[in-house]
């Protein structure tokens, strides 16, 4: 397996020179940055194996209700955060071999929900536009501003109801009313929305055909646990700065191992903000050089969501 030195493309995603690009020097950066193919595949192995094993869960409890539930909430975190890795090959980061990145990254994004080849041109939006409105393609969909609208957003319900209209529409060579897809690209993102859609209607129709085993130990877990990882990503910058500076409009959350492990090291998000050439596993040794000066650092996921909803007050009264 190979050590890979730094992809220029994974360096900036369109951010340089953005403040707070200076808390680390360039050649420690430089240092952090390289990936590798050998410890990307640990991890997704990793990940892989802990899958099985809240699978074998699901399996050993379905005689009874009350422990197939829990079991599978279980088993969903491991699909759910299945966007983790998807996320990082977006950033060519997760291996050090570019086909490695494409191969594993759309299966992942397929586990998860998410289309692999879409969110690369979505995502280098929002790195180089983060926080800024009218440009980051995440506050295309408004952050909640209330504890009802926080409530239904991490319920997964709009990410349910909105997701197959959204593969719908890039199978259809709809991407370009996104000003962040070039033309080029509409076709791939067809093509990929496509491939995927067949994989979801496949399974869909072996449920209809007697066999469950994709309700069982993919879609009614995925749904179920969609919360759990809801609650993770509305935390990265809610409650932020909207501006710029990478150290103000990004939150770290100090994590528990299981989560770390499964989310790939990201709730280390400001680090990551700051420098996405950085790979996922050395995203703990830049924690421990920027974390004097991080703003939003919160000790836990319920911490963090608890400012997070002590913002949505403080904006209400602010508008009030």
């Amino acid at each position: 397996m190979s050590e890979g030195a730094v992809n220029p493309d994974s360096l900036d995603m369109g951010t340089a020179a953005l403040p707070g690009r200076a808390a680390l020097d360039i050649a420690v950066v430089r240092e952090l940055s390289q990936r590798s193919d050998l410890r990307g595949l640990v991890r997704f192995g990793s990940h892989v194996l802990v899958m099985l094993l809240t699978g074998t869960c699901v399996w050993l409890a379905q005689p009874n209700w009350y422990l197939l539930v829990p079991a599978m909430i279980l088993h969903g975190f491991t699909i759910v955060t299945m966007f983790a890795p998807m996320h990082e090959c977006v950033h060519r980061t997760a291996f050090a071999t570019r086909a490695v990145n494409e191969v594993f990254g759309w299966i992942a994004g397929v586990l998860s929900f998410y289309n692999f080849t879409y969110y690369r041109h979505y995502h280098t939006w929002h790195h180089r536009y983060t926080q800024i409105p009218d440009k980051d393609p995440e506050l295309m969909t408004p952050k909640p501003r209330s504890f009802l609208s926080y409530l239904i957003e991490i319920s997964g319900v709009l990410f349910w109801f909105f997701r197959p209209l959204h593969f719908v529409q890039l199978a259809l060579g709809m991407a370009r009313r996104y000003p962040f897809v070039p033309e080029r690209a509409r076709w791939n993102i067809a093509a990929s929305a496509a491939c995927q859609l067949a994989i979801y209607v496949a399974g869909v129709t072996s449920i209809f055909m007697g066999y469950p085993w994709a309700l069982y130990y993919w879609f009614l877990p995925a749904l179920l646990a969609q919360p759990l990882l809801r609650a993770i990503l509305i935390v990265e910058h809610t409650g932020c700065t909207n501006d710029e500076n990478g150290l103000t409009n990004t939150r770290t959350t100090l994590a528990m191992f299981p989560v770390r492990l499964l989310m790939w090291n990201m709730p280390f998000h400001t680090e990551h903000h700051l420098y996405p050439s950085i790979p996922f596993h050395e995203l703990p040794r830049a924690h421990q050089k920027l974390k004097e000066k991080l703003v939003h650092l919160a000790p836990s996921y319920v911490a963090a969501n608890r400012e997070v909803i002590g913002s949505l007050h403080t904006t209400a009264d602010t508008n009030s």
